[in-house]
């Protein structure tokens, strides 16, 4: 251990590293870059913004992870510049751009998603130690800010101009506002080992999918972004349907063996 490095009792080192900490601070001026492009009124820059921010913050954490640089500092600094870019940001952008329009209830759509957000990283940071390996307990808010920012990324792809109003995307609000705070299991991606070996077919599908999302970012965006939202209350019903599945098998094993071994009494 290097002097002036030391380690607490949850086991990570105390003190700053420049590189990680240095790409949570581009993280934290995307989410600000964001804020004042929506109060300019420009939501598309504003959206892109997000999207950079969730760039930046997965790539923070995994050099901290490749370097073994994770400090008690970093994981502060990083939820305090999450709050900000998939928090504050998200939730300024999405009023502005649509829920403005429904008076009450938009704005309480925007700040149930900010609180929810916060919550969440809260919650995040209690449970980093004792959660379960490979999955995150609720939906990120960093999935929940790149759906809302794609969102209008495919608004104006599509050929849309200026603000939005759908009821849709009120829903849409409290949806994610629910999933954040929820105990649903989401893949955490945190297994994924870039130098690893993989078959070939793998390495085919990647650079499909990285094709795809050259040619129609905004598309391909929002569907990762839903399929990701999706995918954990679908792998919810599934693992609720085997688990039925294997009571159910169970508890008719000990029936079938009594059956069998039952003597005719005469």
């Amino acid at each position: 251990m290097s002097r002036g490095e030391w380690r607490g009792g949850d086991g990570l080192r105390r003190g700053v590293y420049v590189l990680p900490n240095l790409i949570t601070s581009g993280g934290l001026f995307a989410g600000f870059h964001s804020i004042a492009s929506t109060y300019n009124g420009n939501f598309e820059r504003a959206a892109i913004a997000i999207v950079v921010g969730a760039i930046l913050d997965g790539l923070d954490g995994r050099i901290a992870r490749m370097t073994h640089t994770t400090t008690r500092f970093g994981v502060e600094y990083d939820s305090l510049a999450d709050l900000v870019t998939f928090g504050v940001a998200p939730a300024f952008l999405v009023y502005g751009w649509a829920l403005s329009g429904f008076g009450r209830w938009g704005w309480l759509a925007a700040f149930l998603f900010l609180i929810c957000g916060a919550l969440r990283l809260a919650r995040y940071n209690v449970q980093i130690n004792t959660a379960e390996k490979g999955k995150f307990n609720g939906l990120p808010i960093p999935a929940a800010a790149v759906f809302v920012a794609s969102m209008i990324l495919l608004h104006y792809y599509l050929g849309g101009m200026g603000g939005f109003k759908h009821f849709a995307v009120l829903l849409a609000i409290y949806v994610l506002a629910f999933l954040m705070v929820s105990t649903i299991k989401f893949n955490a991606f945190k297994d994924l080992e870039p130098f690893r070996r993989r078959p070939f077919n793998t390495l085919v599908v990647f650079i499909f999918l990285a094709m795809l999302l050259v040619a129609e970012p905004q598309v391909m965006i929002f569907i990762f972004a839903s399929s990701y939202i999706v995918s954990g209350p679908v792998g919810e019903v599934v693992d609720m349907i085997r688990r039925r599945r294997r009571k159910h098998v169970e508890g008719e094993k000990p029936a079938h063996g009594d059956d069998a071994h039952t003597e005719d009494p005469r």
